[in-house]
């Protein structure tokens, strides 16, 4: 369906149908959208994808778009959702993860879903060392330190006693690029 002139004409109406109305989305979300919406009245009314397109209407799919995007950022606003707590900027284990992040993009090669695997993988172990210290299933897992979070800041600071410098972003990109790596926007 995504490589038809009808799909990608609508992803497109619909875009600037949102941009007329001041709200911005990626446009692989618009697509998800709008696959999903195609595909779902092809099924539910029995007939094949090609005839699902007289039903779309991409103002009424750019308006339910907005509305949502509206709700969301009302109820975010509010309650904070979304804005995860952030470590103090000398938090060792969050230097450690900042830290992989040029190494990890230099030994898979730049693959970019990789290093976020990794990242996410090392900062919900720096999550659980912190927050589950009683947890049954890590017992001598975690060195000479255990169970005991600051022991493992301290070790952590002594092992890399410069932990400050990856929370500069020139410092941390520089890194990036000494990999022979970047990230832009095409």
């Amino acid at each position: 369906m995504r490589n038809t002139k009808a799909f990608n004409e609508a992803v497109a109406e619909t875009l600037a149908e949102l941009a007329r109305r001041g709200v911005t989305l990626a446009p692989a979300t618009v697509a998800e959208t709008i696959e999903l919406q195609i595909t779902t009245v092809s099924e539910r009314l029995g007939i094949q994808v090609r005839s699902a397109w007289r039903y779309f209407d991409a103002s009424a799919t750019a308006d339910r778009l907005a509305k949502s995007h509206a709700s969301y950022e009302e109820s975010s606003s509010e309650k904070d959702v979304g804005q995860a707590p952030m470590p103090p900027i000398d938090n060792p284990e969050l230097a450690l993860v900042l830290a992989g992040v040029p190494d990890s993009l230099a030994q898979t090669g730049g693959d970019l879903y990789a290093v976020i695997i990794n990242v996410a993988v090392n900062a919900w172990m720096a999550g659980h060392i912190h927050g589950e210290d009683g947890c049954a299933g890590c017992e001598g897992s975690r060195g000479d330190v255990g169970h005991d979070w600051e022991a493992r800041m301290r070790m952590i600071s002594e092992m890399q006693p410069n932990i400050t410098k990856w929370f500069d972003r020139d410092v941390w990109t520089a890194a990036v690029n000494d990999t022979g790596y970047t990230v832009t926007r095409r």
